[in-house]
């Protein structure tokens, strides 16, 4: 009898340990994260990762570590569903003493270049951390003044469909004036859009002018390039760039040249023509397009478009620009979600905003933001598919 007490004793441990394992097991999000893995602290703040998701499935995941949309699960034109957005399976990897990175992020103050990193507000001029070059790229420095794709932003999810994100910015952050709060809200909608809006307000003149920096692969695999991936942009005309990706002001018309997509192509057709200046300026795209939608949301401003899965993103916006990075710079050198490798084109950057340097540039758009005034800004990424 006491040998049959021992079995079942250890019969029933196993049984235990059996539940145990079942319960422990991780709870993963439809593209396959683990949000445990997003529970951190960063310099004394908490991070975690937020799910939204709407009655056809579909999912958007995004951490308050930067504001950053680290997966989004659509369906493809045979009802599978694909993750297009290129990012890292925790949040330790997103960590700028890990990668230097813009995967996702939600970028501020300033989104693109300023020339030399220096502007003028009324008799004031400002320095900003020179973290590109010769000038500012994306409102940060690096390690010691980290921008706000490294700040961890105060999140509050409302619902199943909504996530509010603030963050402050005291008077003086990475050389800009003025105490301001700023908020990024995603919505995930009904009709399979991701709406992102930004607002911002200030105690002090200031500049602001903020985007999404997500890398989008509509073909579900970033080992893909998208370099197949075909794309419109509703623009005739782009800001140039010299080799220090800075533009002068002028502006440059799109037609016959390699920046004409006002008819769909692929992206990678000229992506290589760097007989062309401004292709061999951005080794590839990594332009400003000025958008002929005059600033209506409601006019297309870009359209990208996988033929492997059928799967589309039309992007509107009421920003006078989109910057559109095509990737040049993924080397290899960092390895992504699923332990897959970007390599060059992995994914392409769909920025609305205003443009670069505008700062320096008063015939362009003004980012001049005052007290008492509000600052918005509106993007919609809206995922189909064609059949």
């Amino acid at each position: 009898m006491k040998q049959l007490r021992t079995a079942a004793g250890f019969g029933a441990l196993l049984v235990l340990a059996a539940c145990g394992s079942h319960t422990d097991a991780p709870q993963l999000t439809k593209s396959g994260l683990d949000p445990q893995k997003f529970k951190a602290e960063f310099r004394g703040d908490s991070t975690a990762l937020y799910t939204l998701k709407n009655a056809d499935g579909v999912e958007a995941c995004i951490t308050n570590f930067g504001g950053r949309l680290v997966s989004m699960m659509v369906p493809d034109k045979d009802g599978n569903f694909q993750d297009v957005v290129l990012g890292f399976d925790s949040v330790q990897a997103y960590f700028p003493e890990n990668n230097l990175s813009d995967f996702g992020a939600s970028i501020g103050r300033y989104a693109n270049r300023i020339d030399h990193g220096k502007f003028r507000l009324d008799s004031t001029e400002y320095q900003l951390p020179l973290n590109n070059g010769i000038h500012s790229l994306h409102g940060g420095g690096e390690l010691g003044t980290l921008g706000w794709q490294y700040r961890v932003y105060q999140a509050d999810q409302k619902n199943d469909s909504t996530l509010v994100l603030t963050l402050q910015s005291a008077d003086g952050d990475n050389g800009y004036p003025g105490n301001l709060t700023a908020t990024v809200t995603y919505t995930l909608l009904s009709d399979n859009t991701l709406d992102i809006t930004y607002s911002a307000t200030t105690d002090k003149p200031t500049i602001i002018n903020m985007t999404n920096h997500s890398y989008f692969n509509l073909n579900g695999n970033p080992e893909t390039p998208v370099t197949d991936n075909e794309i419109l942009v509703n623009a005739s005309f782009i800001t140039p760039i010299d080799s220090t990706y800075m533009t002068d002001g002028s502006m440059m018309a799109v037609e016959n040249t390699p920046f004409d997509f006002k008819k769909a192509r692929k992206v990678g057709e000229n992506i290589k023509d760097f007989s062309n200046e401004q292709i061999k300026n951005g080794n590839g795209y990594d332009h400003n397009f000025v958008l002929d939608t005059k600033c209506d949301i409601s006019r297309i401003a870009a359209e990208l478009y996988s033929p492997v899965t059928g799967i589309v993103l039309d992007v509107y916006t009421d920003e006078p620009g989109i910057q559109v990075y095509s990737g040049n710079f993924l080397d290899g050198t960092v390895t992504g979600k699923k332990d897959i490798t970007y390599n060059q084109h992995a994914g392409i950057c769909l920025e609305t905003q205003h443009y670069p340097d505008s700062p320096n540039k008063p015939e362009w758009p003004s980012v001049r933001l005052d007290p008492g005034k509000t600052y918005t800004s509106h993007c919609i990424y809206q995922f189909s598919v064609r059949k």
